[in-house]
């Protein structure tokens, strides 16, 4: 493979028979197998819906799952590798993100009768599908002109049916750019083999000759057991199954989807480490609607004897050592929803007893005085909890930037920036984080209520644990943090493993001819087909 010569590099179509089915993990799994043999590979998403993003080094948003995907392939992420991010702002709207810079707020109808062209209804969906397919499918030839593979992430399902015509992220892409298919099923979830063979039998002819194949993800037991269904599934479709991975625990990497996972309930998964100190330390994350980036609080699970756990009851915050308010794509609803389930009088009563709450972007925002929003939801001038004294406005233009700063005495150069609010600091508050002269940069601070608007900044590990030791502290915890937790050498164990399921569980040597060589000729049609 040879994208340096000009020859267009290899690719690959990860999809999937359902969402959340592992195509992220598996995409993952394959660049970082590929990089580890030596080649330059890229992940790609055309389309992704995703509350979760992250700012390039350039200053572009795209999802954060290709951010680490680009993290398994060992190259930096850029805007190319997801051109078009969707965040949703309710059930039937989202700011729509192209080639990482917002460009509006629409409804699915009026995305697809036109980004930046009429308005919804005035031209045909196929003439501004076929724009936006031709924005995604030149990022894509960009890509592959630079990398010797590109491996593609589809969404959703390729045989949602309703959306073929205008899909530019499964089987429209993989047509377009010629892309050879593997599809993923979650196995864990039964019904595999239906599933398998659905998806394939929806689709077009056209769109079955380039579905090569499938891959089982989430087995547990004995490979065995399952052989006779994979050959069965082999005889009905003509297609082999090119991998069975193993049920593994803590390999999910950046979910796409916050509200998902953050049910009541949910632990985010820990460590598993005894605590250094005496004490365990526990953190309650608020599961704010419309729940923003809640992977911020992964370095902080990642803590030998911190366990976080995502809920919706005002209870739970009683005895929490730290409580989080995280980010929101929806700051003046969630703070209806803090007020409307109790939890913000829960929080009041926290801060004014000196107990430590922390509030990061959206969750920042909420702890202020007042919220000027003409933006996100043009309600006006709304009170916030009054726990920091910051006013904050929504300003028309999104803040995107990689920052470096200094709190508590430690670098902090994990943090990124995605924001319309601006918080003014008033009297009665401190910085949070500052510059190397020790003006303010970001933040406030006031007794055991900190904010920020800078996402990732638990990952610097130096700052965490200072923050760790003031929580502890302040929660009259004999918690320690560990001296030797590294959050970016854990995340490169994770994806080393998901390099390892591929390579030891997956038919490498097929997957390695689908990318040089693209979907065989001569794969059979599975009736009925389309509709």
């Amino acid at each position: 493979m040879s994208g340096v010569s000009g020859k267009t590099g290899g690719g690959l179509l990860v999809a999937g028979t359902t969402s959340d089915a592992g195509k992220s993990v598996v995409t993952a799994g394959i660049c970082r197998w590929l990089a580890r043999k030596g080649v330059r590979v890229a992940p790609f998403k055309a389309q992704n819906m995703s509350l979760n993003s992250f700012v390039t080094r350039e200053g572009a948003e795209i999802g954060r799952a290709q951010a680490m995907q680009a993290q398994a392939a060992r190259i930096e992420p850029t805007a190319l590798m997801n051109p078009v991010l969707l965040k949703p702002g309710s059930d039937r709207s989202s700011q729509v993100v192209l080639l990482g810079k917002p460009v509006g707020e629409m409804s699915a109808r009026g995305f697809w009768a036109g980004v930046r062209g009429p308005s919804p209804g005035t031209a045909p969906y196929s003439e501004h599908r076929a724009e936006l397919l031709r924005t995604v499918a030149g990022c894509l030839e960009e890509l592959r002109g630079q990398y010797d593979a590109v491996i593609c992430e589809g969404a959703g399902s390729p045989a949602e049916i309703n959306l073929r015509r205008t899909d530019i992220v499964n089987m429209g892409l993989a047509r377009a750019a010629r892309l050879p298919v593997v599809v993923v099923g979650d196995i864990d979830r039964g019904g595999v083999f239906a599933s398998f063979f659905g998806t394939t039998a929806l689709l077009s002819a056209e769109d079955q000759a380039l579905v090569a194949g499938y891959i089982v993800n989430k087995f547990r037991g004995d490979v065995a057991l399952l052989e006779p269904g994979l050959d069965m599934l082999r005889g009905l479709t003509g297609r082999q199954v090119m991998g069975v991975l193993p049920y593994r625990h803590g390999l999910g990497i950046d979910e796409e989807d916050g509200l998902r996972m953050s049910r009541h309930g949910t632990v985010r998964e820990s460590s598993g480490a005894p605590p250094y100190g005496e004490d365990l330390l526990r953190v309650v994350v608020a599961a704010v609607p419309l729940m923003s980036n809640f992977t911020d609080v992964d370095a902080l699970a990642a803590e030998p004897g911190v366990v976080v756990r995502f809920t919706d009851r005002p209870e739970e915050l009683a005895d929490a050592d730290l409580v989080v308010l995280p980010g929101t794509r929806g700051t003046v609803r969630a703070l209806e929803w803090l007020r409307a389930r109790g939890l913000a009088d829960a929080i009041a009563r926290r801060a004014a007893e000196g107990r430590p709450v922390l509030g990061i972007c959206g969750g920042f925002q909420l702890l202020g005085e007042t919220i000027q929003d003409d933006v996100e939801s043009r309600a006006g001038r709304v009170d916030g909890l009054g726990l920091l004294p910051v006013r904050v406005r929504f300003a028309p233009e999104k803040t995107l930037a990689r920052p470096v700063g200094v709190a508590l005495g430690e670098r902090v150069d994990t943090g990124y920036e995605i924001h319309h609010g601006v918080a003014d600091v008033g009297d009665g508050g401190e910085g949070f984080i500052f510059d190397g002269q020790g003006q303010s940069l970001d933040g406030c601070r006031a007794g055991s209520v900190w904010g920020t608007h800078w996402h990732g900044s638990l990952e610097s590990d130096g700052f965490r644990r200072a923050f760790l030791r003031r929580v502890a502290e302040a929660a009259g915890r004999r918690f320690v943090p560990a001296p030797d937790t590294a959050f970016g050498a854990l995340r490169e164990e994770q994806l080393d493993r998901l390099g390892d399921l591929i390579e030891e569980h997956a038919d490498t040597a097929a997957l390695m001819r689908l990318i040089e060589g693209g979907a065989p000729p001569g794969l059979p049609f599975v009736p009925p087909g389309a509709p």
